[in-house]
């Protein structure tokens, strides 16, 4: 299989990843990819969560920095994204701001965090109860519901801490492939999951994600799935893509086509 597309790419303003937007452009021309999208954790106005992600100072450095690569390297598509999680209040900025002001070609929804109970709950290891799952479900339905994003990343990421597959796991999959069906929102199936170290449950050693009960039951729907990288390193730009896309074949998934962001 010829992997020529990855549209989730991490830089080190997120601070779990390294080397910058060169490095990722450059490899990924060596290892024959045709277009990326850089797609960093976005900055926030109110710097929130500024443990994984640039401050909102940064963010025209980052801006600028895809700019640079996009005259630099004239054999390569490089589309400018960001990695969100949503928040009612900041949909202007990321419509107005980023997709407007600064002309990002395409936003990614995802959900490292979910609010829950008043507070904001991390998913990895706060997705592990009845209520942190059901939680987590909601938001990701409303993120999906916002109409800001090209696609949601990684939507079986509970499963690094609902660590059994069961009629909650279910209900939450099925709620968040409706959604998506209504919606014609493509879910990802993510290459990173499949760098990470496995984990030890009850049903035995598996992936942290992408989950395969998930993508599974996906087959039920009239989904779209997309396959990423999620590189965090410049070596990774490419890695896993064949392998998620894999199970979406498995499954029998359809894939998106977002080739409408290179125009």
């Amino acid at each position: 299989m010829t992997i020529i597309k990855n549209y989730h790419t991490h830089t080190y303003r997120c601070k779990h990843a390294t080397e910058d937007v060169t490095q990722y452009c450059q490899a990924a021309i060596e290892q024959g990819l045709q277009v990326l999208g850089i797609s960093d954790h976005t900055a926030l106005p109110d710097d929130r969560w500024p443990n994984i992600r640039m401050p909102y100072s940064e963010l025209p450095n980052y801006s600028t920095a895809i700019d640079s690569a996009i005259d630099s390297f004239n054999n390569l598509k490089i589309l400018k994204g960001a990695e969100c999680e949503y928040a009612p209040e900041y949909h202007s900025y990321f419509k107005e701001e980023l997709l407007g002001d600064l002309n990002f070609d395409y936003l990614i929804g995802a959900a490292h965090y979910f609010p829950q109970n008043g507070n904001w709950t991390g998913t990895y290891g706060g997705a592990n109860t009845v209520t942190g799952l059901r939680a987590y479900t909601d938001y990701f339905i409303e993120s999906m519901q916002s109409g800001l994003f090209a696609f949601m990343a990684h939507p079986d990421l509970f499963g690094n801490c609902y660590h059994r597959w069961d009629s909650n796991t279910i209900e939450a999959s099925r709620d968040i492939f409706s959604a998506a069906e209504s919606l014609q929102m493509p879910l990802e199936i993510n290459g990173y999951g499949l760098r990470k170290p496995k984990i030890t449950t009850d049903d035995g050693v598996r992936c942290m994600y992408p989950w395969l009960p998930f993508w599974e039951l996906a087959s039920e729907y009239n989904i779209l799935a997309i396959a990423n990288s999620d590189a965090h390193r410049p070596q990774d730009v490419s890695s896993n893509i064949a392998e998620a896309t894999d199970i979406g074949v498995k499954f029998g998934l359809t894939f998106a086509d977002l080739s409408y962001l290179e125009n």
